[in-house]
């Protein structure tokens, strides 16, 4: 059977259990810390103001939700490197959760910039580069050679180097604009990223369980739920009506963590990388339809408008609650073929995600989310 090995023989499920306090702490951080920055950025003025074209709403909501997750999620990741295993995986895993750290904050200040200098985006997309070479100072990169073993290609050192480089940053760029193009409703952002990475905390004790890495497993994990219980914690101030918004400091934040836990992924075999960028379907989606559909109606590709996925369901008359539920749903579906084919070979599993995103693209064909029409020509500012 497909699922008769999901708990491997290494490690019991009682040892993936024990980081249970990091979760909590994030939650509670997030929480505490979240109420906080919505104080103070009513205090000083820091909000996000309707403009009655892409943002929608009827007054002004306070920005800095981001640094309430930020908090929440450096808290659970201290924490959780009290849990390490003290053997000689210890500094390398030490340096990974540092630097995902150090490299979130960085992409939480270059967000937070934008947020209240509304900056170019040539210097938000530098920040994230800036972001991405943190990840790669600390280590975290993909392991190529498992790849292109298995497709006979031989690669040296240099082109690794090089060809890791570029993966890493293109992953970073990647999930922080797919993420900030998706901030758009209240509670679809936060909710959206914490169903993915449920998916992937499932993942990782999966692969725990099966002892994959004495450095991946554990910081896997702790990254894991220390971001699902940061979005939980703000997601009580997002939901609508929301409170407070994540800004641009918490999309990219959020897209910045993903990236590295799907990199994480990349450790040894090629279908858990692959398992886990299916998982992450939905926001792939929303960004590859946004670009098409700017470029078939020769509109510029970033500059922002109202023709999102959710964008265009609101527009069709389903009310707000409604279409958040339903991008809840979409994601989740995705989350759950990526886990599925997580548990079979590489090959065939490759078949299917191709089978998936083919079909997804036929239906957003099929739906007319490729046309640019009323409200949804509307053109504003840089995403």
């Amino acid at each position: 059977m497909i699922f008769d090995k999901i708990i491997g023989p290494e490690k019991p499920v009682t040892w993936v259990l024990r980081f249970w306090p990091i979760l909590a702490v994030s939650f509670g951080g997030s929480l505490a810390a979240t109420w906080l920055c919505k104080k103070v950025a009513i205090k000083f003025g820091i909000v996000d103001r309707p403009d009655d074209l892409v943002k929608t709403h009827k007054e002004p909501i306070a920005y800095l939700g981001g640094v309430g997750i930020l908090i929440g999620l450096t808290a659970s990741v201290l924490v959780g490197i009290g849990y390490l295993p003290k053997t000689d995986s210890f500094a390398t895993a030490l340096r990974f959760l540092l630097g995902i750290i150090f490299g979130g904050a960085l992409a939480c200040g270059v967000g937070l910039a934008d947020d209240i200098f509304d900056i170019k985006p040539k210097h938000k997309i530098l920040g994230q580069i800036v972001a991405a070479v943190i990840l790669l100072l600390a280590g975290i990169v993909p392991n190529l050679h498992r790849t292109t073993n298995l497709l006979n290609l031989p690669m040296g050192h240099n082109l690794e180097v090089i060809l890791q480089s570029l993966i890493v940053i293109l992953f970073v760029l990647g999930a922080t604009n797919s993420l900030n193009l998706l901030d758009g409703l209240d509670g679809l952002c936060a909710g959206v990223t914490a169903i993915i990475t449920i998916a992937m905390l499932l993942l990782s004790m999966h692969l725990a369980t099966w002892g994959a890495s004495e450095v991946g497993d554990p910081v896997r994990i702790i990254i894991c739920l220390g971001l699902v219980g940061g979005v939980c914690g703000f997601l009580p101030f997002n939901r609508y009506p929301a409170k407070i918004f994540m800004g641009d400091a918490g999309s990219v934040l959020l897209g910045f963590v993903i990236a590295a836990l799907m990199i994480l992924f990349a450790e040894q075999i090629p279908r858990w990388w692959m398992a886990s960028i299916v998982v992450f379907g939905l926001p792939i989606l929303d960004t590859a339809v946004a670009l098409v559909r700017r470029l078939l109606n020769h509109r510029p590709l970033f500059v922002s408008d109202r023709g999102h996925i959710y964008d265009q369901m609101i527009d069709r008359g389903i009310p707000l609650k409604k279409t958040v539920s339903i991008c809840y749903v979409l994601a989740a579906v995705y989350a759950i073929i990526g886990l599925a084919m997580s548990q079979i070979r590489t090959r065939y599993a490759a078949v299917v995600y191709v089978f998936v995103f083919v079909v997804s693209a036929i239906i957003v064909w099929k739906k007319g989310y490729l046309k640019m029409e009323g409200l949804r020509g509307a053109i504003h500012k840089e995403d």
